[in-house]
């Protein structure tokens, strides 16, 4: 399973500003902001961000500007393919280090939502014995417990982070991940599609 939440998308006005840089053409700016305070692409606008776009990467520059910040729910499985995208990202996460005995262990602690049932009867089992590892962790502090949980943990267990990236970052995870086998990175890219003018600015579309 993969989730999203508190998507903000910034700076696209400034980003369209420094896309009129190479030829200084400010004036023909038509963009602005409306009643709900969002950045609205006008038509001259709209029309120089897609073109730029369609040339190519040295002459989408500007979408590097255009900054994205979300939280993502996760398996540590799909984490450990995000990390591949260092360049432009930033994420910090919940402490598995630190946190890890907070609070009880559920079902929904994991993505077991692809698991058959014979393996999920043995997921629950595994998740029972893991409570009462904590439990033991809790009552005597004997990092030995501790241990047992950092390293027994499936990598299904599901971790929230905070990240910050770029359009030209989500261009990249678009196109090289949206027929990848695992469901997570579909559920990423519909949300990729859900950002605003992605259709030309990361898809490519029209």
């Amino acid at each position: 399973m993969l989730s999203v939440s508190k998507t903000s998308v910034m700076n696209l006005e400034n980003a369209i500003r420094g896309a009129r840089n190479p030829l200084s053409s400010w004036d023909r700016s038509d963009s602005f902001y409306n009643e709900q305070g969002e950045y609205v692409l006008g038509e001259h606008d709209h029309s120089l961000a897609a073109r730029l776009c369609r040339a190519g990467r040295d002459h989408r520059k500007f979408i590097r500007q255009i900054m994205v910040s979300v939280d993502i729910t996760a398996p540590l499985y799909w984490w450990k393919e995000f990390d591949t995208y260092k360049v432009g990202t930033v994420a910090n996460s919940t402490s598995t280090m630190h946190k890890i005995h907070g609070r009880p262990f559920s079902v929904s602690d994991f993505s077991c939502d692809h698991m058959t049932e014979e393996t999920l009867a043995e997921m629950k089992r595994l998740i029972t014995y893991l409570e009462t590892v904590r439990l033991k962790y809790v009552d005597t502090k004997n990092k030995a417990y501790w241990y047992d949980l950092i390293q027994l943990l499936p990598s299904s267990y599901n971790q929230l982070r905070t990240c910050t990236l770029n359009y030209e970052v989500l261009c990249n995870i678009y196109h090289a991940r949206g027929d990848h086998k695992l469901q997570e990175w579909h559920l990423l890219c519909d949300w990729i599609r859900s950002l605003p003018y992605a259709a030309d600015l990361i898809i490519g579309e029209t």
